[in-house]
Order: structure tokens, then C-alpha cells, then sequence
């Protein structure tokens, strides 16, 4: 690993370690968090009071699948975007509808952003 991919995860890790200072999910409020790599996307509802993760999804998944209405964006936005909407839908038939976005040190903007706005079409408010 040279030097400079190094800087960068550990500055994530800082950032990441800087938001969950002030976000806590609870049984009312369950933290969305995401995760993002190369190639796939997660999200998992967690109940921090608990210790227990509610719903998770991944890109890898089977039942993520891209409708129509995402034909304007790109490959992985759109499985981000398909993934969210899919958390989205089992989180409330789970008994979630309202959650706190943990956006896990990454910035708000592509992938991550597409997810949150998924799981908003899902049925989720954050």
C-alpha cells in the first residue's frame, strides 16, 4: 500500500470516527449506515441502544434489481440508487420509517447520495 492511499483511508477513518460522535441510532431513530467500495454498496439499519442490525442490503444482493427509472444515471449510482429504494421498502415493513443517515466518512455526493435518495423513495425519512 504506498503512501498516499494510506493518508487517505486514514483521513476517512477520522472523519468517520468525527460523525459517529454525534450519531446514535435507537430503537425510535435507527442509524443508516453506509458502506462503499470499488465495485459494491451497503447499507445496514442499526439499533445502537441494542447492539442489533434491523435490515442490511448490498449491490450484491439478488433482489436489487434497476428499474426503468433510473435509466439517467450511471451503472453504480444506479445500483446504489436500487439498493436504497430496496432497503428502504424492507426497513418500513420492518417497522422503520424515520432514521438517522450515517454517511460512514464519505462525502455526500455520487454513490452515497443516490443511496440516501433511494432510501428516501423507499419509504424512509431522514
Amino acid at each position: 500500500m504506498n503512501n498516499s492511499s494510506k493518508q487517505r483511508r486514514d483521513a476517512r477513518s477520522r472523519r468517520r470516527i468525527r460523525i459517529r460522535k454525534r450519531i446514535r441510532g435507537t430503537a425510535d431513530r435507527p442509524r443508516l449506515v453506509v458502506f462503499r467500495s470499488l465495485r459494491h454498496f451497503e447499507g445496514q439499519v442499526i439499533d445502537d441502544d441494542r447492539g442489533i442490525t434491523l435490515v442490511g442490503l448490498s449491490t450484491r444482493a439478488s433482489e436489487v434489481s434497476r428499474s426503468d427509472s433510473e435509466e439517467d444515471l450511471d451503472g453504480k449510482v444506479a445500483d446504489a440508487f436500487a439498493a436504497g429504494r430496496k432497503l428502504g421498502e424492507k426497513a418500513v415493513a420492518a417497522g422503520v420509517d424515520a432514521v438517522v443517515f450515517d454517511r460512514g466518512g464519505y462525502p455526500y455526493h455520487g454513490r452515497v447520495k443516490a443511496f440516501a435518495d433511494g432510501a428516501r423513495a423507499g419509504g424512509l425519512r431522514f
